[in-house]
């Protein structure tokens, strides 16, 4: 099945048709559907697939004579709430037809070839990005991870049995590092630097240190017609003042910061809300400045806070610290080519190819341009030659990385 093939069949899997984006929340049925056509797709390519108690999965492609420690490459299959379509998928599908093409070249690879899926890498249900990756490499311990809880607040091993998957107690952790010399994901640009520098395909330099912090407003629930504006304690007021710091402190130092999740209570129209609480994703150029950041967004809060006669409490939900992917297997992946070589570009997002190479194993990342330089949106997109072009890159990596000696 080619790639075109591949795309079509997944377009329309958890699809809205009102705004056109996608709700491939981990464990739910889209998210499940769609792992179940990877295993059809992977078992059709006579590929042997694992996986594990949280819904990881792997397809290794294992020839006569490959042997070792593999090349692993791959991506996610779960969005954003109402995402686009290739945040994730675009690796997978591009790892399924990299493997085809690899076949049609009469490549032989020398180690095996395996494509993964990690679940829960957006982080969009249980809140912790990279889920899966984590508790495959052993950064996240399953005793901490089964307290999890959604929005719903479903712990993560009910949605685990809803989908039918039945973790017991024990540890989670794959010991990936045993069965994987290397990854490298594939993965849709998140900005627009490809566009800018006219090239398709690049490679990934590093990824930026980013966190997540629950801010907790609290004040006076009272009536929205009767309490005279100077008579409230408004904490919906001390947050909007919150959310206009964090852009002019991310504004003047040149770094990320919003707020993308909201909660009042008791979210009435014609009420004062008692309290708001509010998830604040700060991005910087290093941990330094990811700190000062923060920081500064908490002292402005604070002192609203003061005037707003309002309380205020912050607690860091997580903090992925910066990844520098290897730079000699960057430099690899990046040069020699026909075309000339492929650009290098630090990104801001965070990926499982951070989280692999943070455990040790040595990681790339390529990307594919994406003309509208928008993601976490159903407006992200990639041009259909453009996608060819980096299953061809991937496949040239793999081709590259799997067929030296086995180590």
């Amino acid at each position: 099945m080619t790639f075109e093939q591949m795309w079509r069949d997944l377009a329309p899997v958890g699809r809205d048709a009102r705004t056109g984006g996608y709700f491939r929340q981990p464990y739910g049925a889209a998210e499940t559907e769609l792992r179940h056509w990877f295993v059809e797709q992977a078992r059709a390519r006579g590929l042997e697939v694992e996986g594990d108690d949280v819904g990881n999965l792997v397809a290794w492609w294992r020839p006569a004579g490959a042997s070792g420690r593999g090349v692993l490459t791959g991506s996610h299959l779960d969005s954003v709430l109402d995402g686009g379509a290739y945040d994730g998928p675009l690796g997978v599908v591009s790892a399924l037809a990299a493997v085809d093409l690899l076949r049609e070249r009469g490549v032989v690879p020398r180690k095996p070839i395996g494509v993964s899926v990690f679940v829960e890498e957006e982080g969009s249900r249980f809140g912790l990005a990279c889920l899966g990756s984590r508790l495959a490499t052993g950064a996240l311990s399953w005793s901490v991870a089964r307290e999890l809880r959604d929005r719903d607040g479903v712990f993560l091993p009910d949605a685990l049995a809803a989908s039918g998957l039945h973790p017991d107690d024990g540890d989670k952790a794959w010991d990936l590092a045993a069965q994987v010399e290397c990854y490298v994901e594939l993965h849709v640009e998140q900005g627009r630097h490809l566009v800018d520098l006219g090239h398709a395909v690049g490679v990934a330099s590093g990824i930026w240190p980013h966190g997540r912090y629950r801010f907790e407003f609290g004040g006076e629930a009272n009536h929205a017609g009767t309490t005279r504006m100077e008579d409230r304690r408004d904490p919906m007021l001390t947050f909007a003042m919150t959310a206009l710091a964090a852009n002019k402190q991310a504004r003047l130092s040149g770094q990320r910061a919003t707020f993308g999740r909201v909660q009042p209570v008791p979210n009435g129209t014609n009420a004062v809300p008692s309290s708001v609480t509010a998830w604040l994703d700060a991005r910087a150029a290093d941990p330094e400045a990811l700190t000062g950041l923060v920081a500064a967004i908490q002292r402005q809060a604070a002192e609203r806070a003061e005037r707003d006669g309002t309380t205020l409490h912050v607690t860091t939900e997580s903090v992925s610290a910066p990844v520098v992917f290897d730079p000699d297997l960057a430099a690899r992946v990046a040069t020699g080519h026909e075309g000339g070589d492929w650009p290098l570009l630090p990104t801001q997002a965070g990926h499982d190819a951070g989280i692999l190479s943070e455990a040790g194993i040595p990681s790339a990342m390529l990307f594919v341009r994406n003309p509208t330089g928008v993601s976490h949106s159903p407006e992200e997109y990639a041009e259909p030659a453009d996608c060819l072009a980096g299953v061809s890159a991937l496949a040239d990596t793999l081709a590259l990385l799997a067929t030296e000696a086995p180590t």
